[in-house]
């Protein structure tokens, strides 16, 4: 079954067919809720909530080719992620209007994944999800300055923050 008639087949509710396009994208998506979303559990229980969300809302999805399934259902993760820590209240960020930005260390480029994703998912919550947002989603700061309802130095210093720290956790081994 080719993806357009697997969308075809969601879009008319077949639970075949949502089967089937939860097996294919589940693991990869719950690889992306780990990211934000530390404990397993939490993590399970977003990505429920993203693939109801994907369901009942698959009528407005636009096929654009192949990926595009991915790629629409990849944001609605990342939504459902920052709701729920957001509703945790674990997405709270300092304030530092102040704070200066250097420029990327290269000691992360070095990181075999795994131990990269273990680091991340050690960093609080606001710096996690700054992090995630501008390196894994490309988004860029005033994209996430909006989306989190912060200043775009805030997200900036949650960056620096962030890196600074991976750094230090990477140093320490």
């Amino acid at each position: 079954m080719t993806e357009v008639q697997l969308i075809d087949a969601c879009k008319r509710k077949e639970p075949f067919a949502q089967r089937l396009l939860y097996e294919k994208l589940a693991e990869k998506m719950y690889l992306l809720c780990m990211r934000y979303v530390t404990g397993a559990h939490d993590a399970e229980e977003v990505l429920s909530d993203a693939f109801l969300k994907f369901f009942n809302n698959i009528q407005q999805f636009t096929y654009l080719g192949e990926g595009s399934v991915q790629a629409w259902l990849s944001k609605i993760v990342v939504n459902e992620c920052l709701m729920f820590l957001r509703k945790k209240k674990q997405l709270v960020l300092p304030v530092d209007e102040t704070a200066s930005i250097p420029d990327n260390d290269c000691v992360l480029d070095q990181l075999q994944a795994r131990d990269l994703l273990k680091y991340i998912r050690e960093l609080p919550a606001g710096y996690r999800t700054v992090l995630n947002l501008f390196v894994f989603e490309d988004m860029g700061h005033k994209e996430i300055a909006s989306l989190l309802q912060i200043s775009e130095n805030t997200s900036k210093s949650q960056l620096f923050k962030a890196r600074a720290l991976l750094k230090q956790k990477i140093q320490d081994g």
